[in-house]
């Protein structure tokens, strides 16, 4: 079973990108996904959430706004579209499913990706 999260890279502070986290091993059409994101120096912070059938979302008051996460579960998929982005965003973004929302977002998670480098600069 493993996460592959992509699409990370060196943009300029304004670009907008979109990451993307694949399953393979198994469905993840029952679990609630989420991203987080550790920037260098800096504890694991949590990002979006979203549950197994895309019809609710869950963004911390620091991220609402420019950050949106949406699943093709067809695909076994996981994005986040990143708007605007500013040099505060540079981080190792990663991917992750649990349970429900709220496991997701109290980390109590049973599959973590492998991280996707975002480097924004100013």
């Amino acid at each position: 079973v493993q996460l592959q999260a992509s699409g990370g890279g060196l943009v300029q502070a304004g670009d907008s990108l979109r990451l993307s986290c694949t399953a393979s091993g198994r469905s993840f059409t029952n679990s609630a996904m989420g991203w987080f994101r550790q920037a260098p120096g800096k504890e694991r912070e949590f990002v979006a959430v979203i549950t197994g059938n895309g019809d609710n979302t869950y963004y911390p008051d620091s991220i609402k706004g420019r950050f949106t996460i949406a699943r093709d579960n067809a695909k076994n998929t996981l994005y986040l579209q990143i708007n605007s982005l500013k040099p505060e965003d540079t981080a190792v973004y990663y991917c992750a499913a649990g349970r429900s929302i709220t496991a997701v977002v109290n980390r109590q998670v049973g599959f973590w990706g492998q991280g996707t480098l975002v480097t924004v600069s100013s």
